[in-house]
């Protein structure tokens, strides 16, 4: 399952992801999150968290979906390179993998927990979160990441999707936390036509009721075009590429519509290490 893009869409929802996704760790005074790229080597540092008008340290945060044997080493050249653009902060990296597994053994000093470095693993610290908090949408959207078995999820979606519903949180934010649960459906039900996957988050709401499908109905994508994977992934970019870069153009919206799920995967990955959405998905007379 594809989880980098998400991930730091979710962090865009402010100090609560932030909380939630570091295990804990509460952010003291006000902090922006951005995505920033180093000039002169163009090395992207999608999750960072810089203080708003206080002395706080500046959390660089890197998240590994899958397996990398550098990513320890790449945290730490990404901490540098902010360090050398602002040697009068203090920088701290945050790493977060999925699973056990995943965080490599070298270098090896970084797994001792007094290393200049967080670790962080999904798997270690959210199920019991679930457990004891399963009203945190900021934790709910994590479901799909966390329950191994797909007939327990298929019967808990609706009420992970109306505990971010229902919550009271700032549209914005649910917006964001409803896109990122969203995406993790359709990625884990990828067999699904996209009518399935809304009807699984919505069993007593009517799927013309919801937000989702009207967005999509009121485009014309409902009737007549390919259902199911392809449909789900296409719309699922389209979403990120408009909170990343603005609107869509239609000849962008055209190029996503008859692209393959090879191209659109590679697109999502790419996502947030393309400057612009030309350099993404190439130009418009590409």
């Amino acid at each position: 399952m594809k989880t980098d893009h998400p991930v730091y869409l979710f962090l865009s929802a402010g100090a609560e992801a932030f909380r939630v996704l570091t295990g804990g760790r509460e952010l003291d005074g006000a902090y922006r999150f951005c995505s920033l790229t180093i000039k002169g080597i163009e090395r992207r540092l999608d999750g960072i968290f810089e203080p708003e008008g206080h002395a706080g340290p500046v959390y660089v945060v890197e998240f590994q979906g899958q397996s990398s044997e550098k990513a320890w080493y790449n945290l730490l050249t990404k901490i540098g390179l902010y360090g050398e653009e602002h040697p009068r902060s203090d920088v701290i990296g945050i790493a977060i993998f999925l699973r056990e597994q995943d965080v490599p053994a070298f270098p090896s000093w970084a797994n001792h927990v007094e290393a200049p470095l967080l670790n962080v693993v999904l798997r270690r610290v959210l199920p019991d979160w679930l457990a004891r908090d399963p009203d945190n949408p900021y934790v709910a959207v994590f479901a799909p990441l966390l329950i191994d078995d797909d007939e327990v999820l298929r019967t808990q979606a609706a009420g992970y999707w109306r505990t971010v519903q229902e919550a009271p949180l700032d549209p914005e934010v649910r917006g964001i936390l409803s896109q990122v649960l969203e995406f993790w459906f359709f990625e884990r039900f990828c067999g699904l036509t996209a009518k399935e996957v809304w009807a699984m988050l919505n069993l007593l709401t009517p799927i013309q009721e919801t937000k989702a499908y009207q967005s999509i109905l009121a485009e014309g994508k409902i009737e007549g075009k390919i259902e199911g994977k392809i449909e789900g992934k296409a719309d699922s970019l389209k979403r990120l590429l408009t909170r990343r870069y603005g609107p869509v153009p239609p000849w962008a919206e055209q190029r996503i519509d008859a692209a393959t799920v090879a191209q659109l995967d590679g697109w999502l990955d790419g996502i947030f290490d393309a400057a612009n959405l030309e350099d993404l998905i190439g130009p418009e007379s590409g």
